[in-house]
Formats: structure tokens, sequence, C-alpha cells
């Protein structure tokens, strides 16, 4: 084994998987039906579900690839998501740990419509079964933050980086609990108070007030409220002016602890990038996502690593110029 090719969130686009797979060397084995590489392995980031017309398919591929060796994968919050939603707490109650309610059942609409009966229940079971995180030695893989603090919690309830009873995710999908807490920070990343920070709430693409922002725990240099806070997009102040630059601000060290301090690098989803990787956004000298939008008509990503301790911006695949930026919401 010579390197680890990780792939960005697939949500259901599985043409675009074959064709990625394609582009990197991977071929279908005879023997296992499962796509693979002489010399190489892929990881799979999570959120391989959700939103895309491909669903099942994208599934099996991925499972396929796991099960023979070919390829890791962690969970990420749409895995989750999916296996909270489907999850009664406790058993027979009717009451189940992520609510069934309009809003709720529009995030899983296209899940629930294309992954049906058994073979649904057969990839919930799987998805419980998937790691949090992966330190492979040389190289680390987390759906959206690698936060050390919260793996040790996580190993601590958990035993393990790995769900093993029900009972256990019915205490990550519980506000208040320290295990949701540190599941929220390695499934959907850390947030910084705005407000807290003197600065207004903002309102988000649906029209939804908030007053937190996601920090940007790949950029090992932020010391500012403008490093830190992510807020790139056409944001607005609730009384609908465009959201002002936030202010260069020194921010307390217990807020810059989620900040990835060095080692070896780390890989992740998530976040929805557009375009073409751009440096201290996209990838770092440890840090690199490989999330660009691929179901919302962005390009399906793949790191090709092979054992180097700085990220590399020509490693990513497709190359810039073959990228495409994802399609405006309507």
């Amino acid at each position: 084994m010579t390197g680890y090719d990780i792939i960005g969130d697939i949500h259901g686009c599985a043409t675009k998987l074959d064709g990625l797979l394609g582009e990197l060397g991977y071929r279908i084995n005879n023997w296992t039906g499962a796509y693979w590489h002489p010399k190489r392995q892929a990881v799979f980031v999570g959120d391989l579900i959700d939103r895309g017309p491909e669903q099942i398919r994208v599934l099996q591929i991925v499972k396929r690839m796991v099960d023979s060796g070919s390829a890791h994968i962690v969970m990420g919050n749409h895995e989750f998501n999916a296996i909270a939603y489907a999850t009664e707490w406790p058993d027979g109650s009717g009451t189940f740990l992520r609510a069934h309610n309009p809003k709720k059942y529009g995030q899983h609409r296209d899940f629930l419509d294309q992954v049906t009966g058994v073979e649904r229940a057969h990839y919930l079971e799987w998805f419980k079964t998937l790691p949090l995180w992966l330190d492979l030695g040389g190289v680390r893989i987390v759906h959206a933050c690698w936060h050390e603090p919260s793996m040790t919690l996580v190993k601590q309830e958990l035993g393990t980086n790995r769900f093993n009873s029900t009972e256990q995710f019915a205490r990550a999908a519980t506000k208040g609990n320290p295990l949701y807490d540190a599941i929220e920070i390695l499934l959907k990343g850390p947030e910084i108070s705005l407000t807290d920070h003197g600065q207004p709430p903002y309102m988000d693409k649906d029209r939804n007030t908030r007053d937190k922002a996601r920090i940007r725990w790949w950029n090992e240099d932020a010391t500012t409220l403008r490093d830190l806070a992510e807020l790139s997009g056409n944001y607005t102040t609730e009384a609908g002016e465009p959201y002002p630059e936030l202010p260069a601000i020194p921010i307390d060290e217990s807020e810059r602890s989620f900040v990835y301090g060095g080692g070896a690098p780390v890989f992740y989803g998530h976040y929805w990038r557009q375009g073409s990787p751009e440096h201290l956004l996209d990838w770092t000298k440890h840090t690199a996502c490989v999330d660009f939008s691929a179901v919302k008509g962005g390009t399906l990503v793949a790191y090709r690593w092979s054992g180097e301790t700085e990220i590399q911006h020509d490693h990513y695949l497709p190359h810039e110029s073959d990228l495409v930026a994802p399609k405006p919401s309507a």
C-alpha cells in the first residue's frame, strides 16, 4: 500500500463517484465486485446520503469497497441523523431521537424515498458501525473537526471511536449531555458566539436568525474573531443589510482551543466548499477539505495522499482546471 485517496461528501451522486474512482485508477474486481486499486485505498469522509438521486448505488459502491478492504470510511452527520431519525427512544415509545416533524422529514425525504424497507434497515445497521474518526498513522480523517478533547470524551463514554448501543446514540442526541457536545463538534464542527463579542446576529440562506458562526479550526494561525469565524456567503443582518466585516479583535485562548495545532495531515468534508481549493480557506499546511459541493453542481473531489507531511495543493483531483463551481441556489 502506497497511499490513500480521500474522497469528499458524495450525497447520492453515484455517477460522479464512478467517474472519480475511474480517474483515480480504481477498477472493478471480478471476485468481489468492488472497486479496488493495486497500491492504494480510498477513504470516505462520510455524508454518503441525502439530496442526490443515486443513493442506493452510492451505498452499494462504498459498502462493497469497505467490506472488501479497498476503502475506509468515517461517519458523517447525515449518517448520524439518519440513525437518530429511525431510532425510537425509549424503545416502543413512538418518540424518536430526531423529531418526525415536517422540517426534519424534508431533510431526510430523499433518503427515505430512495432507500426503503429491508435495504434501509440494512444500511442503517451499517451506519451504526462506522468509526467517528480514523488515525491511519501518517494521516487523519474526520467528517467535520479533528478535536482531541472531544475524541478523548468519546472514548471515555463509548470505550472506542464507534457507537455500540442504542443508549449511547440516545445520549449523543440529547442536548446538554457531554456526549452530545462532543459528537456535534466532530460531525458538525465547533461554533463561536458573535453576540458575545459585540457582533449582531445574521440571517442564513434559509432566513433563519443565527448568532453563532462556525470556527475555522483548520487555521492554525487564527487569533482574532475575523480569522476564526467562518462567515463566507451573502449573509445579511436582521434588517436585511449586508453583514459587516468582522473586527480583528483578539479571541481568548479557550475559544482557540479548537484550532488544529499541527502534526499529521487532517482531511475532512462537511463545509460545502466551492470552485477550486483556496489556501487558508480550503487547505493549510496540515489540513485539507475535500467537500466541494458535488450534489449542488460542484465537483466530487479527492486528495491523493502519498506519505507527505504537509498538504500539497496539486494532490487534489480533479486538477484545478477541471473543477467547477456549484450552481447558485434558486
